[in-house]
């Protein structure tokens, strides 16, 4: 018979399943039933860092406006008035919260969405908003990743059906964060919970044994250990008699909050949420850093690189703006903050700054 008996709840079963041609609703939903929803995701300090990182950067870089010529031996850039969406997209909002929020969608769900709220006489968009990208439904013949193949037969948003050519669509060109991080976010949250049990567990880990006298059923130790356990958390003291002792543990503290397990599942986050270890805190084998912020910044813009071109290239399509005018960001400010040309120049660990 076992010395103490717990209760334990039955861990729900972690299914995988195709989310191919599925909407970006009902992943939200299937990531959720794993553990690896969004909100859950933000919980881990990890990928919240990483999140924040690259929404504050994307958000606060400004957009310039060119048109596109050629010179006769290459395509050059002429800049323009930026058009008043490019400023403020949403009236009722900031362009910084629009565009974090679009980011944050192609992070987690692999594809944002606005909506084309005005149009100039043009025909092109004069006002736009952000979608939250869990409450839009495409109906599509064929989906393969985020891109429906087939082309887009219906749009919903919360069940609304909204027409196909009053909305833009931003695809991400690499897999969303809930899809190919869902193991290490599932693995990351399991060894914080385990951290959590012991550093809120006030009794010293170890058990009660019995010294002498008529030996103690199974029952009798099970309450002897929960009357234990009860006295100890409302007070310092305890007392046992003459027949029982309380031997503790020898299990080293630092291998109960699995201090290392937790430091490298953090430098797994950090690849999968496709940022610097050094800038989300995880320890960087290669034992490098970055001698100032300015560096620092410049090597999250190159980690958002992808992000920052999806955005770019759907702002310049022919949907929103005219052939040959292009939307960028100023990312002029990432080059003049590092002082390096391309990126930060990466030094030893400790050097001078």
């Amino acid at each position: 018979m076992a010395l103490f008996r717990t209760k334990t709840k039955p861990e729900a079963p972690v299914v995988a399943a195709s989310t191919a041609a599925v909407s970006t609703a009902t992943l939200a939903l299937l990531s959720a039933s794993v553990g690896a929803g969004r909100e859950r995701a933000m919980r881990i300090p990890t990928i919240s860092r990483a999140r924040d990182l690259h929404a504050g950067l994307i958000s606060t870089t400004p957009l310039r406006h060119y048109r596109q010529e050629w010179n006769g031996t290459e395509l050059e850039e002429l800049p323009l008035p930026p058009e008043s969406w490019m400023l403020r997209p949403d009236r009722r909002t900031s362009l910084a919260h629009t565009l974090a929020w679009t980011f944050d969608d192609l992070y987690f769900y692999g594809v944002a969405y606005w909506h084309i709220d005005a149009r100039y006489s043009t025909g092109f968009p004069s006002s736009m908003s952000w979608i939250p990208a869990t409450t839009v439904n495409l109906q599509t013949p064929l989906e393969a990743g985020n891109y429906p193949i087939g082309g887009i037969t219906g749009f919903t948003v919360s069940g609304a059906p909204v027409p196909v050519e009053d909305v833009i669509i931003f695809y991400s060109p690499i897999s969303p964060l809930l899809e190919v991080g869902s193991r290490a976010i599932v693995t990351a949250e399991r060894l914080e919970q385990a951290s959590q049990r012991f550093s809120t567990t006030p009794t010293a880990l170890g058990y009660l044994k019995q010294t002498s006298g008529e030996p103690m059923t199974g029952d009798e130790l099970s309450e002897l250990a929960e009357a234990w356990t009860s006295l100890r958390e409302e007070s310092a003291v305890a007392a046992l008699n003459q027949y029982t002792d309380f031997v503790e543990s020898s299990m080293d503290p630092s291998k109960l909050q699995l201090v290392e397990a937790r430091q490298h599942q953090a430098l797994e986050l950090a690849r999968v949420a496709n940022v610097s270890p050094f800038l989300v805190g995880a320890p960087n084998s290669s034992g490098f850093t970055y001698q100032n912020a300015e560096q620092a910044r410049a090597q999250l813009a190159q980690d958002a690189l992808l992000y920052l071109a999806a955005i770019e290239e759907t702002l310049s399509s022919d949907q929103v703006t005219p052939r040959g005018h292009v939307v960028r960001f100023d990312r002029s400010i990432f080059q003049e903050t590092a002082g390096v040309p391309g990126g930060p120049t990466p030094a030893p660990e400790g050097a001078p700054e």
